[in-house]
């Protein structure tokens, strides 16, 4: 199965239908600018020390077209990358950043439409010092993440999917997504209240 294919649906769905709390990154990993499409690849990990870029503008030679670069920054104290750096990965095939940590150039990442989340904007940039690495398991938003993994990210969240999980957690979402779509509002509204009122019977409420 293509990679890219699980942008057909969003992290909403892929949480309705089998990914439990800790496969979704934390909420102050955000998009970087309005109205970001929804992206979805293979993961690349980036792992870097505090005050320290060098691994990931290494990662943008190094990550396959179609990747998304997912770092564990050190620090929220420098700027991860620029404008150069998102040209530059764009042109090569990248199809986004996620960051746990900070980025810089905001204006030039919006004007390219070049999809990055990160924790918010530094102007000061990192050093590259060596210190870091790539293609190891990294913690990013509070979530395990290893290469490979699919990344789905848009304006309602970011999932990470594990690979060996991907074909049986797209093929429930996809049967929860299609379910979605053949119930109307009225059906969803009389098995919403049913389903309400039973819980609310279960536990003894009166009102």
């Amino acid at each position: 199965m293509a990679p890219s294919k699980f942008s057909e649906l969003s992290p909403t769905t892929y949480a309705d239908a089998l990914l439990g709390r800790e496969q979704f990154m934390d909420m102050g990993i955000r998009e970087m600018w309005p109205h970001i499409p929804r992206i979805a690849g293979p993961a690349y990990t980036v792992s870097c020390a505090p005050g320290d870029n060098l691994m990931l503008h290494a990662a943008i030679y190094r990550a396959e077209p179609g990747s998304i670069i997912v770092v564990k920054a050190g620090d929220i104290d420098y700027a991860m990358s620029g404008g150069n750096v998102y040209a530059t990965a764009q042109k090569r095939g990248i199809v986004g950043f996620v960051i746990d940590g900070v980025i810089r150039d905001v204006a030039e990442v919006r004007e390219l439409r070049f999809p990055v989340f990160a924790r918010g904007a530094m102007p000061i940039p990192g050093k590259k010092q060596g210190s870091g690495s790539l293609q190891s398991t990294i913690i990013c938003g509070g979530v395990q993440v290893d290469t490979g993994d699919i990344v789905v990210a848009d304006e309602e969240g970011i999932a990470v999917i594990p690979a060996k999980q991907q074909e049986t957690i797209w093929d429930m979402a996809k049967r929860r997504a299609e379910k979605d779509a053949t119930q109307s509002l009225e059906e969803w509204e009389k098995n919403h209240r049913a389903k309400v009122e039973r819980i609310l019977q279960e536990i003894g409420f009166k009102g």
